[in-house]
């Protein structure tokens, strides 16, 4: 009887390659799909940042002259325009920075500066933007600010300022009739802090119990007919809830008996040691009497920068001379006697930092020249010191702070040679 024939078993991968190789694949795809997500976030951060810096150069430019022509002979109709014009600038380089901090997500924590400010300053200048508003639509104004206030602190000086000029916007564009109120006191804080609450109040629309409750959600409005008739993204008291409660504090909104909302934000704030304090209580004299004439430096390609700047300059008596690219700062300044350098940080070519650096590697006393680092980030003030700047300059950038960043980068300089 002949054998039975064998069956043929199907041939088999050797024994472990087959669970090697799927999780493999498995685990590639993952990466792969991770590696595609990851960088979306950055990638959205990124282009806003730049959207920011963008934005902020022509806005350094239309904040700058209008407080030149508020220092001219107006009459009250011309002042109301340029009161208005500055806080149409404000409020854009507030968004600006509140677009960039929503993009962060989770990390805008790691954005909020620890900068020497004058609080007083701040209150009255948010008092000037909101009075401005009002008056271009005709509403009534009314600033308290508390004689209690500090004068020097240290905290956020932007932030605050965009997440303040947000809330007047909203006050005033639902506000037909009536008025709106800015109220500014002290308030009990942790040891060694200080607490301050910026109330600002409106007579417009109001709000109902239910509209509170939806209005801190982002891109999210109180009504869907308030989005169709006011506009707006719903994305500002959002970003402004977030960065109140980075910043120690919280925003709080009631009713008011005769009609409107009142909006309540409340910070904490570090207070300033003696010597920081007499030092920034000083800043404010350098607009109005600076120590020299100085002859300036300018890296900047926007011609409309070149302009605004120069326009500043020489206001505040001082002469400029400007080049395009990053590459040349450090041969220009071997070649001409130049006082400090406006180093804006992107550039065609090399960046800011990159041209910083290679200008503290010329041989002394040129490698010593105060240097002013210039942004519409204010992420880029670390690298922008850490490479060998003086002073730094977030976008929009006022009259009043740079003549104070001149006066503190050539006396840094003077001190170090």
């Amino acid at each position: 009887m002949a054998p039975k024939p064998r069956l043929k078993r199907p041939m088999r991968p050797p024994k472990g390659r087959l669970k090697k190789r799927v999780p493999g694949v498995a685990a590639g795809n993952a990466r792969g799909k991770r590696a595609a997500m990851i960088p979306v976030p950055s990638m959205v951060e990124a282009a806003l940042a730049a959207f920011a810096h963008e934005v902020r150069t022509p806005l350094t430019g239309i904040l700058a002259i209008s407080n030149l022509l508020a220092t001219s002979d107006l009459d009250e109709r011309e002042r109301r325009w340029v009161d208005t014009i500055k806080a149409g600038a404000e409020h854009l380089a507030s968004l600006a920075t509140l677009f960039v901090d929503a993009a962060r997500s989770g990390n805008a924590a790691a954005a909020v500066r620890q900068d020497f400010f004058d609080l007083r300053a701040l209150a009255r200048s948010i008092g000037d933007s909101l009075a401005g508003r009002a008056a271009a639509k005709g509403l009534q104004s009314s600033i308290d600010i508390s004689e209690k206030l500090p004068a020097s602190v240290v905290g956020d000086a932007v932030r605050l300022r965009a997440a303040l000029e947000n809330l007047i916007d909203n006050a005033v564009k639902f506000t037909e009739t009536g008025g709106v109120a800015l109220a500014v006191k002290p308030v009990r804080g942790p040891k060694g802090k200080v607490g301050v609450s910026f109330a600002i109040s409106d007579s417009g629309i109001g709000l109902t119990l239910n509209e509170i409750k939806r209005l801190f959600r982002p891109f999210s409005q109180a009504n869907v007919s308030i989005a169709s008739r006011f506009g707006g993204a719903g994305l500002g008291l959002s970003s402004v809830k977030q960065l109140a409660r980075i910043m120690g504090g919280d925003i709080v909104v009631s009713q008011r008996r005769n009609g409107g909302a009142t909006f309540t934000l409340t910070v904490t704030l570090n207070r300033a040691k003696a010597s920081k304090a007499a030092g920034a209580n000083g800043e404010g004299d350098a607009l109005s009497d600076p120590e020299r004439p100085l002859r300036v430096l300018s890296v900047e390609d926007n011609p409309f920068g070149r302009v605004v700047l120069n326009a500043v300059l020489t206001e505040l008596g001082h002469s400029a001379e400007f080049i395009g690219r990053g590459e040349a700062a450090a041969e220009r300044i071997a070649q001409g006697a130049f006082d400090a350098v406006l180093m804006d940080m992107v550039l065609p070519g090399i960046n800011g930092i990159e041209a910083i650096k290679r200008i503290r590697e010329l041989d002394a006393p040129l490698g010593g020249i105060a240097i002013i680092g210039v942004s519409g980030r204010g992420d880029d003030e670390a690298a922008s010191r850490a490479a060998g700047a003086d002073a730094f300059l977030v976008k929009p950038v006022s009259p009043r702070a740079l003549a104070t960043a001149l006066l503190e980068a050539t006396r840094r300089a003077a001190a170090a040679t």
